[in-house]
């Protein structure tokens, strides 16, 4: 009893630690708990046009922030003679090409892929103070005499904007509102008015994205500092709820676009979306971590796949040995014999280890009379095993069995070792239980097979490794029982009555 409470400790640590380090995972490296989950991902790309008018050059083009909705999986530049670089000083990156000497027709291109993603990140709180807004008269009368008609209706922030875009929207428009938007643009006039009531409003640009579009602009919309959050506007329609189609590209200074030596400068976007795998994005994603199985070469990472699935099948021997009572042929020859199955598809390596065995046994019963010491009797049985797989991998192979050449799968060593084992039971213990030990390591093999073969127990298994304390813990409460196997229950219900 007194040991129980630090074993409990050790067992709850690790149960504790797994999840949270499974869960870290997959919340910052988007790693998928399903195998087929999807994402979908936007290739956007930018077209930056322009006259260079001789000499040297220099292109700055304001890159997307980081934003609510979409994570930036890679980006890349296309620019043929330029020098290129991404410009992290200011608060929003920027592409920056450079060349000494240019002249004539440029044509540059900046593409990005964004992954959807649920993630939300913490907005920006305004921090700087609430620009002088200079209005020419009569453009200041007309401003202040629509604030001092909504504000008395409105509530904050949000319901300021709303009632503005409604008043400034309205048909027919008033003497004021006519004025204003005469001179003004919708989204200016919007925010200039809200910066002179005090509100912390801006101007920015979106890119509205939609599959197969070529040579779009971005769009104008409003923000609103509503205390909490930066909300969005359209100066026409009201405030936008729905933004998982909207891209933020520009959120303020400097301008989208800037050109140094040239003229006649645009940009314009084209965009595309795919599905694409979650795990193969959180692949990407991962690589550069310095402790990742995805930096192994491809070689070393198909073995890790099946090294990381001998947990869960000592798992299952472990709850069939100690719960149910099924007796095996060796400790964790099940395990061997399931990672085998998994190699050779379970009707072909269940056919292919039957026989094997049944031959070799055959042949063993007659070593049993050379009297050999048990080194040289095992080796020999390496031998046989290695002719008896190479003659029947011959034979399928000129019927034209395909799958009988999967035998070469199986251990040489755990094969030979099998045979030698089950002769000795034979020998001492009769046939029958042979039969009962045989069959029980069959039967256990062919469930921790089908636990792990199933997609979801791989993809856990490989991609999630921290899982293996939740086993780990499993199994050591597994090795405290002391009761009744389920399979002796049946041997003593005589007792019972």
């Amino acid at each position: 009893m007194t040991n129980r409470a630090p074993f409990l400790f050790l067992v709850t640590s690790l149960i504790v630690v797994g999840v949270i380090a499974a869960t870290f995972r997959h919340d910052n490296y988007g790693i998928p708990w399903l195998p087929d989950t999807k994402s979908r991902i936007w290739q956007v790309e930018a077209r930056v046009e322009f006259r260079a008018s001789g000499g040297p050059s220099q292109v700055h083009l304001t890159l997307p922030p980081v934003q609510s909705g979409f994570e930036l999986v890679s980006e890349s530049a296309a620019s043929s003679g330029w020098g290129f670089t991404i410009d992290e000083g200011n608060q929003q990156r920027r592409a920056h090409w450079t060349q000494r000497d240019v002249a004539g027709n440029q044509m540059l291109f900046y593409k990005l892929n964004l992954a959807a993603s649920e993630e939300s990140h913490q907005p920006n709180p305004p921090t700087h103070v609430l620009p002088i807004v200079n209005w020419d008269e009569p453009s200041r009368t007309a401003a202040r005499h629509l604030i001092k008609t909504v504000t008395p209706i409105t509530a904050g922030p949000h319901t300021l904007a709303v009632q503005l875009i409604q008043t400034i929207n309205r048909t027919p428009a008033d003497q004021n509102v006519s004025l204003l938007t005469s001179n003004y643009a919708p989204s200016e006039l919007l925010t200039r008015v809200l910066q002179t009531a005090n509100v912390h409003a801006r101007s920015v640009q979106l890119l509205e994205l939609e599959d197969g579009r070529r040579r779009q602009s971005l769009v104008e919309y409003v923000q609103v500092w509503d205390g909490e959050q930066w909300r969005l506007y359209d100066p026409q329609r009201g405030e936008v709820v729905e933004t998982s189609h909207l891209l933020l590209w520009q959120t303020g200074q400097p301008s989208v676009l800037e050109v140094e030596g040239g003229s006649q400068s645009r940009v314009s976007f084209s965009m595309i979306s795919q599905t694409r795998s979650s795990l193969l994005l959180a692949q990407e994603q991962a690589g550069d971590l310095a402790l990742s199985l995805y930096n192994l070469p491809i070689a070393e990472q198909s073995m890790f796949q099946l090294i990381m699935l001998l947990p869960v099948g000592a798992l299952v021997v472990v709850l069939m040995r100690v719960l149910i009572g099924v007796r095996t042929s060796g400790t964790f020859m099940p395990v061997l014999i399931a990672l085998a199955f998994l190699q050779t598809d379970l009707l072909p390596g269940l056919s292919s280890f039957i026989i094997v065995v049944a031959i070799g046994l055959f042949i063993r019963s007659y070593l049993s009379a050379l009297n050999l010491l048990l080194v040289a009797r095992i080796a020999t049985l390496v031998l046989l095993v290695i002719a008896i797989i190479s003659l029947f991998s011959i034979i399928s192979y000129r019927l034209g069995l395909i799958q009988g050449l999967t035998i070469t799968f199986f251990p040489m060593i755990i094969l030979a070792w099998t045979i030698e084992r089950m002769s000795i039971i034979w020998e001492e213990e009769g046939p029958k239980e042979v039969l009962i030990q045989g069959g029980g390591s069959l039967f256990v093999a062919i469930l921790a097979f089908l636990l792990m073969d199933l997609a979801v127990v791989r993809h856990l298994a490989f991609n999630f490794p921290e899982l293996h304390l939740l086993i780990l813990a499993m199994i050591l409460l597994a090795g405290r029982y002391t009761g009744y196997r389920l399979l002796e229950l049946k041997r003593f219900e005589a007792l019972r009555k």
